[in-house]
């Protein structure tokens, strides 16, 4: 019921709820903080084939909602340069800056029902007292029983148990977490007002029917914490596929921090081509040549996602600006 009445007060918002027609729908979701790199467009690249091979929609999402951290014209850079590599997305962009009224309501929702509380902690407290866990520090749940009389609320937390939250990744295989112990309450609603990323990425996959989610190992160790909040949230559970990270000589992700260069776009058969072979296919040496539309056309009918490796990182030798020096 509350997923009804979520759809009809939103409607008006054109969230594209009606995608849920196919059996399959796919997306990429990149973050405007600069060019498309290489790390990005192998991402890219193994959603868009995962979805056409399945004969699914693939839709594209700008992960916007950090605008400090947004480089200006970013967004339209890397939609030109997906397009320029031949991708095409079904459906009008997704832009999660124009949401905060869908975030909002969510948050709503499970403070309403007890879910989700204020925390007045700052990061310097929590990083003193708390133990390491699995992505940084588990918080020690000091405000989960109320705030301290002399402190405002500063963030809002989910609430975690102790139940293990288990999935089966189609690439890296059997997952387990148990939250309470290796992440603790996480935020949904930061300190400068931003709502948390768990928060947007499950409820944009929810309200644009995403089924499959194939995406950079970086993220496979959120994602139990994204199920948790589908399930306290009432929403399906999309597939999840986490590719290897792509990472520069030393070992480090490609990134604007790592100075990753753009993707050379005169050269896009052969950049495709490369980033074929990082997903485990083997491209004959003449289809860098051969045009886009054969391009696609070849990785689409040979792609097979359990070939790709079964690691979280693997280097590439597109190199960054560091490994240049």
């Amino acid at each position: 019921m509350a997923w009804y009445i979520l759809r009809v007060r939103l409607s008006h918002l054109n969230m594209n709820s009606d995608l849920t027609s196919s059996p399959y729908i796919g997306r990429f979701a990149p973050s405007p903080t600069g060019p498309l790199h290489f790390g990005s467009l192998v991402a890219a690249t193994a959603s868009y084939l995962d979805a056409r091979a399945n004969q699914g929609l693939w839709l594209v999402r700008m992960e916007d909602l950090d605008k400090p951290r947004e480089v200006a014209g970013a967004a339209q850079d890397i939609l030109d340069t997906l397009r320029s590599f031949g991708f095409q997305w079904d459906k009008e962009i997704v832009y999660q800056s124009q949401r905060n009224e869908i975030y909002q309501q969510l948050l709503m929702q499970l403070i309403s029902q007890d879910l989700a509380y204020p925390c007045a902690c700052t990061r310097k407290t929590i990083q003193t007292l708390a133990r390491v866990g699995i992505d940084g520090p588990v918080y020690p749940g000091f405000c989960r029983d109320g705030l301290p009389a002399d402190k405002r609320p500063r963030t809002w937390r989910l609430r975690v148990i102790d139940n293990n939250v288990e999935f089966e990744d189609r690439v890296q295989g059997r997952q387990s977490q148990i939250l309470s112990q290796q992440v603790g309450d996480f935020v949904l609603k930061r300190a400068d007002g931003l709502f948390a990323y768990q928060l947007a990425v499950v409820a944009d996959d929810a309200l644009q029917g995403i089924t499959h989610i194939v995406r950079g190992a970086d993220l496979l160790d959120s994602t139990p914490r994204q199920i948790y909040l589908q399930q306290q949230l009432g929403f399906n559970t999309p597939e999840y596929a986490h590719i290897p990270v792509a990472t520069n000589l030393h070992g480090e992700k490609l990134s604007k921090q790592t100075r990753a260069q753009p993707v050379k776009l005169r050269d896009s058969g052969a950049v495709l081509c490369r980033v074929f072979q990082f997903l485990g296919m083997q491209p004959p040496a003449e289809l860098a040549h051969i045009g886009l539309d054969a391009l696609w056309d070849w990785a689409i009918t040979h792609w097979q996602i359990q070939h790709i490796p079964k690691k979280r990182r693997q280097i590439t030798l597109i190199p960054s600006e560091n490994d240049q020096r």
